[in-house]
C-alpha cells in the first residue's frame, strides 16, 4: 500500500506497529505490515517513534511540499549487497555500457511517446498527431547510431520538444498548455503532470530499492551529489503511457475542470465532487482517449519528463496555477487505482499491474548488472 498525507495539520506517531494519523476533523490507523511507501505533503508532522518504527521497518518515506514538489526523504539502511552496489559504480565508468543501455532506455521513450500520438491521431482525427508520431518513430531508429551519451540526450531533448509541442492535440478543448512548464507549473494541463511525475519517480525509486540496487549509480543520467539517478533512468519509458494518458484521460473525461485549479492567493473552494466519479471509465481508457466516442478495440491491454536536460521550462515570473485539495485528492487516487490496474507484459509473458511492471523492470537492471542478460527491454506500448 502507497499512503498519502495531504490534510495540513496532521500529526502521525505510534501505536505499537500501526501509525495513527490525526488531523482536526478524523483519526486513522496505517497498519505498517501492509505499507510499502508513505509520502506526507506540506505541514505533516511525524513523532519520533513513527520515525523509528519507519525506519527499522526500511518503509520509503518522502517528504513534500504541499504542491507536490519532492524535498527529501528519510534515509534507511542501504542495500546489504555491497559487491552489487560496487558492480554498478563500477559499470558507470564503462561508457559502453552506459550508451547501449541508455539508447534502450531512449528508445522505449520515444517508442511509446509515438504510440500516444498515434493513438491521438486515430482517436481524435488528428493529422499532426500522426506526423509527430512518424517523426518520434523516426527518432527512435536513429537512436542506434548515436555514439556519445551528449549526443543521445540531444536526440531525446528534441523527440521531447515534438512531443509536448504536439501534445495539445490530445485534449478535447484548450486548456492552456502550450509548453512543459515545470517550476512552477502555469496550466492545468502541466499542474497536473508535475504532480504524476513526482510520485511516478518515488514510485520508480521504491521498486528500485525493493530490487536490493543502490539508487544512484545509472546509465543515462550521470552521476550528480544528492541526486538518485537510477529511478530517472526508470521512469523515462513509463512516462507516457501512466503520467501522461492519465492526465489526458483525467481531463477528457472531464474529472479535473477549471474549478479544480487556483493561484496561491486564491481561498479554497468549497467540498468538490466525489473523488472517485467517472474513475472507472478513465481506468479503462488505457492512452487517455475517451471523450464521448467508443475506444478503439485494439488498446484493451495497452499499459495505460522528461530528463533533467530536456527543454523543460521554468515558470518563474509567472502567475503558478495549482491543484485544489479535492482535485489534489482526486489525481491521486487515480493515479493509485491506475498502478493497480492489470495489463499483459509481453516480455515476462503474463497479466501484472503497472505497479509490478516497475519492480519487473528494475529486476531486469538487476538481472543486466550482474551480467544474466545482454541488454536492458524497455517497455513499450504496443
Amino acid at each position: 500500500m502507497i499512503a498519502y498525507i495531504r490534510e495540513q495539520g496532521a500529526k502521525i506517531s505510534r501505536e505499537g506497529r500501526r501509525l495513527i494519523v490525526n488531523t482536526p476533523d478524523m483519526k486513522h490507523t496505517i497498519f505498517v505490515e501492509s505499507l510499502e511507501q508513505l509520502l506526507l505533503f506540506g505541514n505533516v508532522q511525524l513523532t519520533s517513534s513513527a520515525v523509528f518504527l519507519l525506519l527499522r521497518e526500511n518503509i520509503d518515506t518522502v517528504f513534500l511540499r504541499a504542491d507536490g514538489r519532492f524535498m527529501g526523504r528519510l534515509a534507511t539502511a542501504e542495500p546489504a549487497n555491497a559487491l552489487l552496489r560496487k558492480r554498478q559504480f563500477a559499470l558507470t565508468e564503462d561508457s559502453d555500457f552506459c550508451l547501449r543501455t541508455a539508447r534502450c532506455i531512449v528508445q522505449g521513450k520515444l517508442v511509446n511517446q509515438a504510440t500516444v500520438m498515434g493513438r491521438v491521431k486515430r482517436s481524435r482525427d488528428q493529422g499532426a498527431a500522426g506526423v509527430a508520431a512518424g517523426e518520434l518513430r523516426l527518432l527512435a531508429r536513429k537512436v542506434e547510431k548515436i555514439e556519445s551519451l551528449d549526443a543521445l540526450r540531444g536526440l531525446e531533448g528534441m523527440g521531447a520538444a515534438l512531443y509536448f509541442r504536439h501534445f495539445p492535440l490530445a485534449f478535447n478543448q484548450d486548456w492552456g498548455f502550450v509548453r512543459r512548464v515545470r517550476r512552477p507549473p502555469t496550466d492545468p494541463v502541466n499542474a497536473v503532470l508535475s504532480l504524476l511525475y513526482t510520485v511516478l519517480i518515488n514510485r520508480c525509486y521504491a521498486a528500485v530499492r525493493i530490487v536490493g540496487l543502490d539508487p544512484t549509480p545509472a546509465a543515462l543520467h550521470s552521476l550528480s551529489y544528492g541526486r538518485h539517478a537510477l529511478p530517472l533512468d526508470l521512469v523515462e519509458e513509463f512516462r507516457a503511457m501512466l503520467a501522461d494518458t492519465l492526465t489526458i484521460s483525467l481531463f477528457n473525461m472531464r474529472m479535473l475542470d477549471w474549478d479544480d485549479f487556483e493561484t496561491p492567493q486564491q481561498e479554497q473552494p468549497c467540498e468538490a465532487e466525489d473523488e472517485t466519479a467517472n474513475l472507472d471509465a478513465v481506468l479503462c481508457d488505457p492512452v487517455g482517449l475517451m471523450s464521448g466516442q467508443e475506444p478503439l478495440a485494439e488498446i484493451g491491454d495497452l499499459p495505460g519528463e522528461q530528463m533533467h536536460i530536456s527543454p523543460v521550462e521554468g515558470g518563474a515570473g509567472r502567475r503558478p496555477l495549482l491543484l485544489r485539495k479535492n482535485a489534489f485528492r482526486k489525481v491521486l487516487v487515480a493515479f493509485s487505482r491506475k498502478m493497480e490496474t492489470e495489463f499483459f507484459h509481453h516480455q515476462a509473458g503474463r497479466h501484472m499491474s503497472y505497479a509490478d511492471a516497475l519492480i519487473f523492470q528494475a529486476r531486469q537492471y538487476r538481472r543486466l548488472v550482474e551480467g544474466e542478460i545482454d541488454a536492458y527491454s524497455p517497455l513499450m506500448l504496443r
